[in-house]
């Protein structure tokens, strides 16, 4: 599901543009949310301006006060009038707005059904509600909303020409510096991990591994990091290299401050909730851990899991490539923690495990490199790269990440040419 979130001065505009849909049976009023309500469930432009009037009189300083969202979800999700309704209800609360009177239209004149929701960013006493990280609250949104209501995923608009899709290191295929470095180099511009131990997470589903290396410089005791590549068995292959040949970023001291700024943007987020209710419910409707990953990843999830000499299971760390945010299982909760997955699973048996396995070509016998379905790193590898500028801002790759550039643009032309309309009667009159 896409989300667009428009504002405006002009309420009336955005009102009436929506009632015109519903005059001419392109659409209807879905609900409404402490709105004055008619007698005959029926409602003007007028009747519907009425119950914002007095946020509006108690407006202090918002100059764009009127907020006009629109929720898209995909062609192939089928959703009732009472779904669309209960969808609208929780993205209002969760974005704040749940108190707020609201009004909700659902467009009926293209093939991609959607609903346009119409409120004001004003509070009762005048005050602005907060659009602090609005773009990212409301990805996180749709996403846990897609989930809940098993809609399909969104879709990123790529462009073929700046399309960046990152690759698996192979130790054997040459310019392994090149090949980790076209990885290394880009990943703290969009995923947020918090740890060393979740960052190498993260580069082993490229076959790559980051170690400290202590060393002395000019008698000072100096910290770093070297870069290795990995072979299909997870062991190091090849000669490792120095952090400093990749640049900056990929230094512990960038490391350092990108892991601070992740676990302070990362509390008490939506994200991790979410996420602790995929993994459950992924943990009821499976048996095993091969099952287990494999179901997650279905749902752009990786999980990595590090084990002893014994082949005893002692870490787990999640994935979410939708998200982009990575999760050292114990994090999320006891119940995710390697010590109770293993308890979980330990009546599996291993032997038929492993005939599983290797009947999957989980485990490689051949000189052909070939990789498990819940080993793979997620299709959703794919970054849209802005080559004009170097690099994109956080809002500016949220918006792409969740397909907001791709948002109903002749929806906004339709309301774009009703509002100049409507500018150019009202001039004739005068």
């Amino acid at each position: 599901m896409i989300a667009k979130i428009g504002r405006s001065s002009n309420l009336y505009g955005a009102l009436a543009y929506n009632h015109k849909k519903v005059e001419s049976e392109k659409g209807k009023i879905l609900m409404t949310n402490k709105m004055i309500e008619t007698t005959d469930g029926r409602y003007s432009v007028s009747q519907l301006a009425q119950s914002f009037d007095s946020y509006l009189a108690a407006n202090r300083n918002t100059e764009k006060y009127t907020l006009h969202i629109s929720l898209n979800p995909d062609p192939k999700d089928k959703i009732s009038d009472e779904g669309f309704v209960r969808l609208a209800q929780e993205y209002m609360q969760e974005m704040g707005y749940g108190e707020q009177p609201y009004v909700v239209f659902k467009h009926l004149d293209i093939e991609r059904t959607h609903i346009h929701i119409v409120s004001v960013a004003v509070d009762e006493m005048g005050r602005k509600i907060s659009d602090r990280f609005e773009k990212r609250r409301s990805m996180e949104i749709c996403r846990a909303l897609e989930n809940k209501f098993e809609l399909a995923p969104a879709t990123v608009k790529r462009d073929d020409k700046y399309d960046l899709t990152f690759h698996p290191v192979d130790y054997r295929a040459g310019d392994v510096k090149k090949q980790i470095a076209s990885v290394i180099r880009h990943l703290p511009k969009y995923y947020r991990y918090r740890s060393l131990g979740e960052y190498n997470a993260l580069l082993s589903l490229f076959n790559i591994t980051t170690e400290k290396a202590d060393g002395e410089l000019q008698g000072k005791l100096q910290s770093g990091l070297l870069y290795f590549p990995l072979n299909e068995g997870g062991k190091k292959a090849g000669t490792p290299f120095k952090a400093s040949l990749f640049g900056r970023d990929a230094g512990l001291s960038a490391l350092e401050k990108h892991f601070q700024k992740c676990r302070e943007s990362l509390k008490d987020n939506i994200l991790k909730s979410h996420l602790k209710g995929v993994i459950a419910k992924t943990l009821e409707s499976t048996f095993n851990e091969n099952d287990f990953k494999n179901n997650l990843i279905r749902q752009g999830i990786n999980t990595v899991i590090r084990r002893n000499s014994s082949g005893m299971m002692y870490g787990i760390t999640f994935i979410d490539h939708t998200s982009k945010t990575v999760w050292n299982g114990s994090g999320l909760g006891k119940e995710f923690s390697s010590n109770s997955l293993n308890e979980r699973w330990k009546n599996e048996n291993l032997s038929e495990n492993k005939k599983l396995r290797k009947d999957k070509n989980e485990i490689l016998n051949t000189d052909k490199p070939s990789v498990a379905l819940s080993e793979k790193p997620h299709q959703l590898f794919g970054f849209l790269e802005n080559h004009q500028n170097g690099s994109q801002s956080e809002e500016s790759f949220m918006e792409s990440a969740v397909g907001l550039l791709s948002f109903d643009n002749d929806s906004v032309q339709q309301q774009l040419e009703f509002e100049h309309q409507m500018k150019k009667r009202r001039k004739k009159k005068r």
